[in-house]
């Protein structure tokens, strides 16, 4: 068994909250947490359509950081709730930078695991004047094979029993386009309809986050006040290809060359395989792949914590 080092930080309170009106009907929640003047860096979260929770204010040294947190339009406390319209990846890009202006910073470290990942390659990508560094969990890369694996064939063959749970919540004649037939589902003008397709495709993507089953973590996307934004918003980014071209993300990955990269990525990561962190370290070889030869993707995972609070910490100590 491996004993790991670092944990997470301990429990700290935010130094400011607020509500930030992006326009087109949207207000984002954000926390800023650490020590105000550090050096600073941003949290983007998982999904689309996760959510900040407490934990992930632990991941950086408050006396040495100044972080800002926020909930993605329409995730968490953000409004309105679970809204799908005006919302996609771009969007979001320019909320960051909206964010990064109203705390007045020239420039910050670049955090995000899964979705959060992939926000903070096409972030970088789009202004990497403003990026200091990038830390990565779980490389999603938002390609064909990737959306492929996971909503078509591949992590199914390794979760079978919740495989065929997620399939036998549509008719046989919809199986063809899973995505679709959920986002059918999940768009109805019936509650009811809403909410069960919700509670399938949130637990879908609970079973295949972590190495071992974890109840906590299933009970928390069984909850319809996660489970309802993460599979509406998410659902909706699946179907609309994630608002990227395909390969994008590759294809430009050269305008953050130089920027320093560090890449956390479980061995047994089903939900984002390891594939994706290993083209892009081919892509970037001055980036810094560190595999956790026992953990998934999850980022409450004990190797990912430590490899994560490693990340931030070493950054903290070079500076800049």
């Amino acid at each position: 068994m491996i004993t790991y080092e670092r944990t997470l930080y301990p429990e700290i309170e935010p130094y400011e909250t607020g509500m930030l009106d992006v326009g087109e009907g949207h207000s984002l929640y954000y926390e800023r947490v650490g020590t105000p003047g550090a050096k600073p860096a941003v949290f983007l979260h998982g999904g689309p359509g996760g959510g900040m929770s407490p934990s992930h204010r632990r991941q950086w040294n408050p006396e040495l950081y100044d972080v800002l947190l926020f909930d993605q339009r329409g995730c968490g406390k953000s409004l309105p709730f679970a809204e799908i319209e005006h919302n996609d990846t771009w969007r979001i890009v320019e909320d960051i930078e909206r964010l990064r202006e109203m705390c007045g910073h020239e420039a910050w470290q670049v955090f995000g695991g899964s979705w959060g990942a992939t926000l903070s390659l096409a972030y970088a990508e789009k202004y990497p004047e403003r990026t200091t560094e990038i830390i990565l969990r779980g490389v999603f890369l938002a390609t064909e094979r990737e959306k492929g694996w996971l909503y078509r064939y591949g992590a199914g063959e390794i979760m079978a029993e919740q495989w065929d749970q997620f399939c036998g919540h549509i008719p046989q004649d919809e199986r063809g386009d899973l995505v679709k037939a959920y986002h059918d589902r999940l768009t109805s003008d019936d509650e009811a309809t809403r909410l069960a397709a919700a509670r399938e495709w949130s637990m879908w993507e609970g079973t295949v986050s972590t190495l071992l089953p974890n109840e906590d973590l299933l009970s928390e996307f069984a909850d319809p006040s996660k489970a309802v934004p993460f599979a509406r918003i998410c659902a909706r980014f699946f179907l609309n290809d994630f608002y990227l071209e395909e390969g994008q993300l590759l294809r430009d990955i050269d305008r953050v060359r130089g920027i320093p990269m560090i890449i956390v990525q479980g061995r047994h990561d089903i939900c984002t395989p390891p594939v994706s962190a290993w083209q892009v370290m081919k892509a970037l070889p001055d980036a810094d792949l560190r595999i956790v030869h026992d953990a998934g993707h999850s980022a409450g995972e004990p190797g990912i914590i430590d490899g994560l609070v490693r990340a931030t910490d070493e950054f903290a100590k070079r500076g800049g």
